[in-house]
């Protein structure tokens, strides 16, 4: 049975999802312009708070992450695998790799895509503000 973390958050009138590598969900209360991997901010979660069985489970090379992205009826989802090296002790940002670069906010390496591969309407609702639901689920 897969299990899986829930982070609710909101998006911000910079949100622009352009980054090739890279995207971040932050607890963060701001955006600027320069922070173009960024999807939401005011995340009620961050790595550092996830159960220690979903970690573990995530730490397995074999594992299957996804993580999946709701707001204001638009839905995207994004698949990566896991790595022995994820620590997942940050307390600020989840960021998803595209790369097997791994630090303390690395939630997912090898991902599909990055914040510039999400859907634009997605994206839009995003930037609008739209509350977000962040489901990363992780076999």
């Amino acid at each position: 049975m897969p299990l899986e973390e829930v982070i609710r958050a909101r998006g911000h009138e910079n949100v622009r999802a352009e980054h090739a590598s890279t995207f971040e969900v932050t607890t963060d209360d701001y955006l600027t312009s320069a922070g173009d991997c960024i999807l939401a901010i005011e995340a009620d979660r961050a790595p550092a708070d996830f159960d220690p069985d979903f970690v573990d489970a995530c730490q397995d090379r074999e594992a299957t992450i996804t993580v999946t992205i709701d707001a204001d009826g638009y839905s995207d989802s994004v698949t990566g695998r896991g790595n022995p090296d994820l620590e997942f002790t940050s307390e600020r940002s989840a960021v998803g790799r595209t790369s097997d670069y791994v630090d303390d906010r690395t939630i997912v390496n090898g991902a599909e895509f990055a914040a510039e591969g999400f859907d634009r309407d997605l994206v839009d609702a995003l930037a609008d503000g739209a509350e977000a639901t962040v489901t990363i689920t992780v076999d």
